[in-house]
């Protein structure tokens, strides 16, 4: 008991000394528990120290603004900034963000539309679909002002062919494709056709002009998709089969723009 009393004396003592000693080190400095962390604590991983830069440049702007001002002063831009990257460093695009690359789209378009040059076998790594949905609105707007409103088939037909034509590649080839690039592939190399449609606004298709560039359109998507699908899959012995249902494909679509179907089945 006794022994027990001092050792707690000698345990208080202790700590007062502890106290005092920290209250004099420190003068006018509450006692607290834990110390705060430092400004360039790199305890957390994937802390940038770019965001110490950013806190230095509000503190400067903050001092330079003058006593009694506070919070962030930012330069005031235009409705387009709110599609840059808000002033950190390393940080994407909005748009890139959302799965849609200008470069990206505008190189997929030229493959397509140059279906003669060498396709690079990794070119549809970084698949979207923003340009085949651009593509498909565009081709059902055309035909919408040609007087054939198809938007209801041009889906279907599009989701069927990509159902169907992901399933035979997966059958055909040794290396698996998902229907994601499947569905991109298609939508890009609709391009050509989209000129057709833009064409039947100002020449109707229906006759001679419109069978031939119908047939060329055909020819020219069904090359450019065989094409980057052998690319990918590495099917360069199988390039004639996998044209033929790529080719059936687009033939529907060339029937759409030359004839109005809505129309026909109506009567």
């Amino acid at each position: 008991m006794w022994q027990d009393s001092n050792a707690g004396g000698n345990s208080y003592a202790n700590q007062g000394q502890y106290y005092a000693q920290a209250g004099a080190s420190q003068p006018g400095v509450p006692l607290q528990f834990y110390a705060p962390s430092p400004v360039g604590s790199t305890f957390y991983p994937g802390s940038r120290s770019s965001l110490d830069g950013n806190v230095a440049a509000q503190g400067n702007m903050q001092q330079s603004a003058g006593p009694g001002y506070g919070g962030n002063i930012q330069a005031v831009g235009g409705w387009w900034t709110a599609f840059g990257t808000g002033g950190f460093e390393g940080e994407p695009p909005l748009l890139e963000e959302l799965g849609i690359n200008f470069s990206h789209i505008r190189a997929k378009s030229w493959t397509v539309l140059n279906p003669f040059q060498r396709v690079d076998e990794r070119i549809m790594d970084d698949a979207d679909l923003a340009g085949p949905l651009l593509f498909i609105i565009c081709f059902g707007i055309f035909l919408l002002f040609s007087g054939k409103p198809q938007f209801g088939y041009i889906y279907g037909v599009g989701l069927l062919g990509s159902l169907s034509l992901y399933t035979l590649l997966n059958v055909m080839s040794e290396k698996s494709i998902d229907a994601y690039r499947v569905t991109s592939v298609l939508g890009y190399c609709l391009l050509p056709m989209v000129g057709v449609g833009a064409l039947s606004v100002m020449v109707t298709l229906d006759g001679i002009v419109g069978y031939v560039l119908s047939s060329l359109s055909i020819l020219w998507c069904t090359y450019s998709a065989s094409g980057i699908f052998v690319a990918v899959l590495r099917m360069s012995d199988q390039r004639l089969l996998v044209a033929y249902p790529i080719g059936l494909l687009y033939g529907c679509f060339a029937l759409l723009s030359v004839f109005n179907v809505g129309g026909s089945v109506a009567k």
